[in-house]
């Protein structure tokens, strides 16, 4: 029996059951909603039970997951989320802030957020006994889906643009999945994975096209409720600085909130803020233009992780924001790098994709979107690590010299 009531469309609002579809509406290809009872949830579980869980990872959350915890302790898989949240300070008092915190999703197991989504598709995958699963990825996606598949002994099947990060490609191989790099970018990887998983009969990861991988997104939304809302007892709304490119982690964050709120767990959802580049802001565009179609764009940015030119959950995305009194912003690829350098001085290592959150903030305390009561928290959705070339271009290279003291004194002259 399913732990969940069904499936509801983004765009219709068809309402399917649990058995009946697998991935988007079948009416209209709109991603859907995985739904709950949440009068029966609320009447099994109170958040005191889950405030004071011991488990350091998402699979404390597993009563308000679509999947049932799948085992495989001692292995990776368990130890996705419940990532650490920082609050420094000479960078609050830089920016003007009186509450900021940063959540590093750099460390989760393969170093991004997106094994939040992974270890749920590969949850799902057990329960459903696929064996294969396969998924496009600019990188980031499928390192997640190779690491966890990993841990779980399932075969991943990876197609990622040949344009792709080498430490990435790295990362998908040495988990041992079957990669194939496309000579493309990554809708059309994208788009080919979804006709091979058709052929092949292979459980299809995709983001934005499997309504699972916003429910293992969700469970950062309820880490920061836990971590922050709760700990902090906040008297003003929080305000979420996200990176956005194919828009499901943002729509994850919001279906997150959404669920504690029906629950009664939560009164006030916090303001979501999407950040995307300049060279890849399909969402940001119809954000400015105040309408809900989002129109695809030749995607240009160093950020490889938000480089999209149609954003497969683009509605979902941009109601984060317009539902929650929040905003688009844009930033250029200059400013992307000038916020991973920012951050690392504060001893937190983003790749481009991730620091374009924080450029994302800076901007919008200029603008005076923000104002310094308003309590922030910035998601760091990937490591520096992750793209070591891009991090390179953020600061100035070191200098090479004779190994004598005379060379070292000239050079610090």
């Amino acid at each position: 029996m399913a732990k969940f009531s069904g499936y509801k469309c983004s765009v219709c609002g068809k309402e399917y059951t649990p058995d009946s579809v697998t991935y988007t509406c079948p009416d209209d290809g709109g991603n859907l909603d995985v739904t709950y009872d949440y009068s029966l949830l609320a009447s099994r579980i109170n958040p005191d039970e889950i405030l004071s869980s011991s488990d350091a990872s998402i699979w404390r959350y597993t009563a308000l997951l679509p999947v049932d915890d799948p085992g495989y302790d001692g292995t990776p898989l368990k130890s996705v989320g419940w990532t650490p949240i920082y609050s420094p300070q000479s960078l609050m008092k830089e920016l003007g802030l009186e509450l900021l915190w940063i959540k590093d999703d750099g460390r989760n197991p393969t170093a991004s957020f997106k094994d939040r989504a992974s270890a749920i598709v590969v949850a799902r995958a057990k329960e459903i006994e696929a064996e294969v699963v396969v998924t496009a990825s600019t990188g980031n996606a499928g390192a997640a889906l190779a690491g966890m598949a990993a841990a779980a002994a399932h075969q991943a099947v990876i197609f990622a643009p040949k344009t792709a990060p080498p430490a990435k490609i790295a990362q998908l191989l040495v988990f041992g999945a079957k990669v194939y790099l496309v000579d493309g970018n990554y809708d059309q990887a994208f788009d080919l994975s979804i006709k091979a998983a058709e052929t092949f009969g292979w459980y299809c990861r995709n983001t934005g096209f499997n309504p699972f991988t916003a429910e293992g997104k969700k469970t950062a939304a309820y880490e920061i409720w836990e971590q922050v809302m709760v700990k902090q007892n906040l008297k003003k709304p929080l305000c979420i600085f996200i990176s956005v490119g194919d828009g499901n982690i943002i729509s994850g964050l919001h279906k997150g909130f959404k669920d504690l709120q029906a629950l009664g767990w939560l009164e006030k959802i916090p303001r979501i803020f999407g950040v995307q580049s300049v060279g890849s802001a399909a969402i940001a565009n119809a954000f400015g233009k105040g309408t809900e179609e989002i129109l695809s764009v030749q995607a240009d940015t160093l950020a490889d992780s938000i480089s999209v030119d149609m954003p497969r959950d683009g509605l979902r995305a941009l109601r984060a924001a317009t539902h929650t009194d929040g905003a688009y912003i844009t930033v250029g690829d200059e400013s992307i790098l000038l916020a991973i350098a920012r951050l690392g001085k504060e001893g937190i290592f983003a790749e481009p994709a991730a620091a374009t959150a924080f450029a994302g903030l800076q901007k919008a305390i200029e603008s005076g979107l923000i104002t310094p009561i308003d309590p922030v928290l910035v998601m760091n959705t990937g490591s520096g690590l992750k793209d070591v070339k891009a991090a390179q271009k953020a600061v100035q290279p070191a200098p090479i010299i004779e190994p004598t003291l005379r060379a070292l004194e000239a050079v610090m002259k």
